[in-house]
This record gives structure tokens, sequence and C-alpha cells, in this order.
């Protein structure tokens, strides 16, 4: 039995090395209604109240991915009731309605989709509570059913949620007194791999997480504590795709353990693996078989 990542592991930022600095921040502040919480030369971090969802780092030199690469499926933002998620999806709405690219009823969520100005994929959503999820031989029911988006707003968006979406964006300086409502997080990451089998072997054999579901050879969702999925990997647009190349697009994931002898005992069991680890003292960072950056840090 290999040894599992604490229950209580959670997701951290997604750090994303962008081409414009400018228009990347304005997507996910005024659109997705994130927060600036600090901006520092090339650097901005985005989040709620004072939990980094993402960082965006800018890398104008770096060129985008060749379609069918490694990488980011998508980032997906959870937010804490229908009212905020539908407050969020709205604000895209109007500012950015290009962007949305689907929705879905998974079951244990509610989810809206879209690609950022720079073809990054992003998945804001709601979970159902745990009591309503199904698990069968250990894997959790998921699917993907129609959701009207235009339903889900008529339903659960408020005029309070509409006036937020018109709101302005306010800057980090007074980030802690954002009258936006609620908490968003990342719930879970979705990457882009060349082979599942090789993806089940460094997520689940080497670090920890518990498969929760697989469809074949084609996807993988992995999660710690029983949620329905912290991590997936799939095939659908990679297959076969080999050690990704320095590019635009996804920097690194952030994996939050609860302390810092949960962080020494994954960094050993990675190096009797023999994973290479890189620790700067504050976090240690591995790569997965396509040179997908996972840092580890410790909530405390």
């Amino acid at each position: 039995m290999p040894e599992l990542l604490p229950a209580d592991s959670a997701m951290g930022a997604v750090t994303l090395r962008v081409a414009d600095l400018d228009a990347m921040t304005a997507y996910y502040r005024d659109a997705v209604t994130l927060s600036v919480l600090a901006a520092e030369g090339g650097r901005v971090i985005l989040g709620r109240g004072s939990t980094p969802s993402v960082i965006l780092e800018h890398a104008p030199e770096l060129k985008h991915a060749s379609p069918g690469e490694a990488g980011l499926f998508h980032t997906a933002i959870v937010f804490d009731s229908q009212e905020t998620l539908a407050a969020a999806v709205y604000s895209v709405a109007r500012r950015a309605p290009g962007t949305f690219t689907g929705s879905a009823d998974h079951l244990v969520s509610q989810a809206f989709y879209f690609t950022d100005p720079e073809g990054n994929g992003v998945e804001l959503y709601w979970d159902r509570d745990r009591s309503q999820w199904s698990w069968t031989h250990g894997q959790v029911e998921m699917d993907t059913l129609y959701l009207d988006p235009n339903a889900f707003l008529r339903e659960h968006l408020s005029e309070r949620g509409a006036a937020l979406a018109e709101l302005p964006a306010l800057d980090g300086s007074t980030h802690a007194d954002d009258p936006r409502f609620g908490d968003a997080v990342v719930g879970h990451v979705h990457l882009s791999v060349g082979d599942v089998a090789s993806a089940r072997a460094f997520y689940v054999d080497r670090l920890g997480f518990e498969a929760t579901a697989s469809l074949g050879s084609s996807a993988l969702f992995v999660s710690a504590g029983g949620y329905h999925h912290h991590m997936a990997m799939n095939t659908w647009n990679s297959r076969g795709a080999g050690v990704r190349r320095l590019a635009l697009g996804l920097g690194e994931v952030q994996l939050r353990l609860p302390g810092a002898d949960d962080v020494g005992a994954l960094t050993e069991r990675m190096r009797h693996y023999g994973v290479p680890t890189r620790d700067d003292g504050r976090s240690v960072s591995f790569d997965d078989p396509w040179a997908n950056v996972v840092r580890v840090v410790a909530e405390a």
C-alpha cells in the first residue's frame, strides 16, 4: 500500500507565464473577479481575501506551446456558493463574453469553462455537499450533463451579485476590504499529459494521491482525503506528448500540505523513488514526467 498525502492537503496557486501581463491581469481581476493581492516587477498575484489563486509572471520572450504539448488543461477555481459562482460567471459574460467555452453538471459539482486571453483553460465551479456524492468501489461517480448557463444565472444571480459585476476592481492596497463576497480558491488543477499510465505512476504511486475516477487510458482523477479530485490528467489533446519545452502557459502547480513534517516526508518519498527534488528552504519542487512543475509548501 503506497503512502498517502495527508487528508487535508489542498491545491495552492497556479503560476502562469504570460506574454501580456496587463491584459492577463485585467482578465483575472475584472472578469473572473479576483483581487490583485500583490504586484511587483513582472509578477502579479491574484486571489480572494489573502489566498492567492493565480500568479502571473511576465515572460514576453517566450513563445506559445505547440498544439498537442503537455501542460495546463485548466485551473479550476471553486466558489463557496452558487450565488458567488453566478456573480463571477455573470462578470465574465459581461466583460469577456468571447472566452466562454461551455458548462456542465458533473454530479459532484456545477462548472463553467472559459479560455483566458492567452489560451489557458479556466474552470469556475461550485461543489455539492459531500453527502450528495456517490461512491462505488472507491470511485466517485461523475458525469458530464447539460447545464444551461442562462437558467443557472436566472436561478442563482442575486441583485447583489449582479451589482458586484459592475464594480471596478480593487487594487492590492484594499483587497482585504474587497466588497466581492465569498471565498474562491483553487479547487483542482487539470493537466494535459502524454499518457495516463505514467501519470498514475507519478501522482498516485509516488506522490501519494488516491485515484478517484478514470476514463480508460484517456483521463485520471486523483485526490487526497476523499475529495472528488484535486488533480486530473488527460490525453485528450496531448496523447504521446513528451517533455515540455520552456514556453508560455503553465509555470507551476502548488500543492499545500498541513505542516513542514508532511513536506519533509513527501520529499524523502520522492527521493526514494529517484525523483530529483529542489529545496529553496521554503518549499520543495519537482517535475512530473512531462516537466510540469509541482511545488509543495506547508500551511503552517
